[in-house]
């Protein structure tokens, strides 16, 4: 199954993504027993729908670019909403929903116990990296993906998944895309129906008015949080975990700005898009 949640062997006893080096020219590079061999490099096949339409035959990735990890879902009407030019990575089953939308996918990670060899068999061929880790391990499948993602430099990492199945795995998928790892990055999701966007500082956010909004503290207090856009402002509060202080807000234009001084929040638009 796609693991949303840590999982059994001890870190010696398992394998963990190669540490990435930067190399003087495009790409990136992993560390091999003979030194610095090509990591992945996202593709284009032109038999394959990319989030863009156009484009040449192959490239390179360019640091900034948004990185689409898929965990699963969305259907194809929430597919128009993804950011165009967009690299793909799928995090083991993700990679079912991916190729049956026809998209280039550029790295398929995890333990892929959740996709079928005909799709891995089809992808590889297509030019996909397949990247392979035991089902015990210390990462679930969509952590590795983030790490793959953030190896990258991207200006931003969009996941996007069913926002269905076990509770266990759903909270501990919010509470990942919140982990510091990712905090040099802009985080947002796209799961099921609901979009999640991760704040640190300070992020405009889009909507429309009357669109519910709540925000949550997660990894600790965030102090000094402010907002404007909202039916019910916060002024530089303090939003403690597990309070319902921001809970259930409404968007009165068509964009939020909200900021926090110190801590991270969760910004959960139970109908949105990213």
């Amino acid at each position: 199954m796609h693991r949303l949640l840590p999982y059994c062997c001890p870190r010696s006893a398992c394998s963990r993504n190669p540490v990435t080096k930067k190399s003087p020219q495009a790409g990136t590079f992993r560390a091999g027993a003979t030194g610095l061999e090509p990591a992945w490099t996202p593709h284009r096949d032109p038999q394959l729908r990319r989030l863009d339409d156009v484009g040449p035959a192959t490239v390179r990735f360019v640091a900034g670019r948004v990185v689409v990890v898929f965990a699963g879902g969305p259907d194809r009407a929430m597919l128009a909403s993804l950011p165009p030019g967009a690299s793909v990575i799928a995090a083991d089953g993700g990679a079912e929903q991916a190729h049956e939308l026809g998209l280039a996918v550029d790295l398929v990670i995890g333990d892929l116990d959740s996709v079928s060899s005909s799709t891995l068999a089809a992808l590889e061929r297509s030019g996909t990296r397949v990247e392979r880790h035991p089902v015990a391990k210390d990462a679930s499948d969509l952590e590795l993906a983030l790490d793959a993602a953030l190896a990258l430099e991207p200006g931003r990492i969009v996941v996007v998944g069913g926002g269905a199945g076990r509770l266990d795995h759903l909270a501990g998928e919010l509470l990942l895309l919140a982990a510091d790892t990712y905090a040099s990055v802009p985080v947002d999701a796209q799961l099921g129906v609901a979009a999640v966007h991760v704040v640190r500082g300070e992020r405009t956010l889009p909507g429309t008015p009357g669109e519910l909004v709540s925000l949550f503290a997660v990894h600790g207090p965030a102090a000094g949080v402010v907002t404007e856009g909202l039916r019910y402002p916060l002024r530089g509060e303090t939003l403690a975990p597990g309070s319902s202080r921001g809970l259930s807000n409404v968007f009165t234009a068509a964009e939020a700005r909200v900021s926090v001084e110190r801590g991270v929040l969760l910004v959960v638009r139970p109908s949105g898009s990213v």
